[in-house]
């Protein structure tokens, strides 16, 4: 009775284990994939910003060009102006100099007045004033020409300045989103490389779950035939009848143990040369005694003979795992991948003696 409640535990840790884990690892999985595709949407995102953002940045070019050529035009209009106006400026001075040196301003105007001829006094003074009025009206002209160039050429500055720090702010806008971009696949990438983990490890889980549930069955199976083994052995019910203990050997098997210490763990290894497995390294101990035994824990169990006064060499077994006793409740174990041979507590449901 006692053996088939230890077989059922057995087969429920093993399907407990299948069911808790698998479900874990698909979530973390799925999490990941779900995390890519919002990060790559993002990156979608910012890579429209960015591509509007360029074209608002080519449009301001264009615009700044157009600035730039009519800033350098109204330049050259304003210089035609100046310059016109100076020689605009230059003739009314000739002409007012010539027309007092000629005589044909006041002083003409005065010898006329003294001679009595009013009329054409009243003539020459209406010259004057119209040839004045003319250069004046000329002179405002030019002088209006001038302020009107000059103001258009500090606005298409103005509009030049704005132009310009409207395209800094874009230039940073755009370093910014190629930043963030160039961040957002960075993560893309680390997802990548996390999901491919992840779905090794679940895969690595998989694998593991089937071994375990693999071993759990072979377990039943061994604890089956090693019930049936010893009942066929044994006589008064004990669990010893049949199992006579060797110190000589056990001392052998022992010893073997001990030199396989620091030896890594390798899966399927049966030799210190290449690594042992658990089962390895008590089959090459039990051979390094002379004693041929079953390679895999499920066949220790069922060729062996359970006996509950373990002593130095017997073998330490549970479901799916096997090490060396070497006494004081102490064993010699290949424990798991990354983990060399050592000595350890004794965790045991069975001692198998042969």
């Amino acid at each position: 009775m006692k053996l088939k409640k230890i077989c059922s535990v057995v087969v429920a840790a093993a399907l407990t284990f299948s069911l808790s884990v698998t479900p874990i690892l698909a979530d973390e999985v799925s999490d990941l994939k779900k995390q890519k595709k919002d990060t790559e949407e993002q990156v979608n995102s910012l890579q429209t910003q960015l591509n509007s953002l360029m074209t608002k940045i080519s449009e301001l070019e264009n615009d700044l060009i157009t600035t730039g050529e009519e800033i350098s035009q109204t330049e050259e209009d304003l210089k035609a102006a100046q310059e016109e106006q100076e020689q605009q400026y230059q003739a009314m001075k000739r002409r007012i100099k010539y027309m007092y040196e000629a005589g044909t301003g006041s002083a003409t105007v005065e010898k006329v007045l003294s001679s009595g001829n009013t009329t054409s006094a009243l003539k020459q003074a209406e010259y004057s004033q119209d040839l004045h009025s003319y250069d004046r009206k000329k002179l405002n002209e030019y002088v209006a020409t001038v302020e009107k160039v000059a103001e258009l050429k500090d606005t298409l500055e103005t509009k030049m300045d704005d132009l310009e720090k409207t395209q800094t702010e874009y230039e940073e806008q755009k370093t910014e989103l190629n930043t963030t971009i160039t961040e957002k696949s960075s993560e893309i990438k680390d997802l990548d490389v996390q999901i491919d983990e992840a779905v090794k490890k679940a895969a690595e889980e998989e694998a593991k779950r089937q071994e375990e549930a693999r071993k759990a069955a072979e377990a039943a199976a061994a604890a089956e035939a090693a019930k049936k083994n010893n009942n066929n052995r044994n006589t008064g019910g004990t669990t010893n009848s049949g199992a006579t203990y060797n110190p000589s050997t056990g001392n052998a098997i022992v010893d073997a143990a001990y030199s396989q210490i620091g030896v890594p763990y390798v899966w399927g290894g049966t030799t210190p040369y290449v690594g042992l497995d658990c089962s390895g390294l008590v089959q090459y101990c039990y051979r390094q005694a002379g004693k041929s035994i079953p390679r895999t824990s499920g066949s220790i169990l069922a060729g062996g003979t359970i006996v509950s006064d373990p002593q130095p060499g017997d073998i330490c077994w549970t479901p799916g795992h096997v090490a060396i006793y070497i006494g004081n409740g102490q064993m010699i174990e290949a424990q798991q991948t990354g983990v060399p041979v050592k000595v350890s507590k004794v965790r045991v449901v069975y001692y198998v003696r042969y």
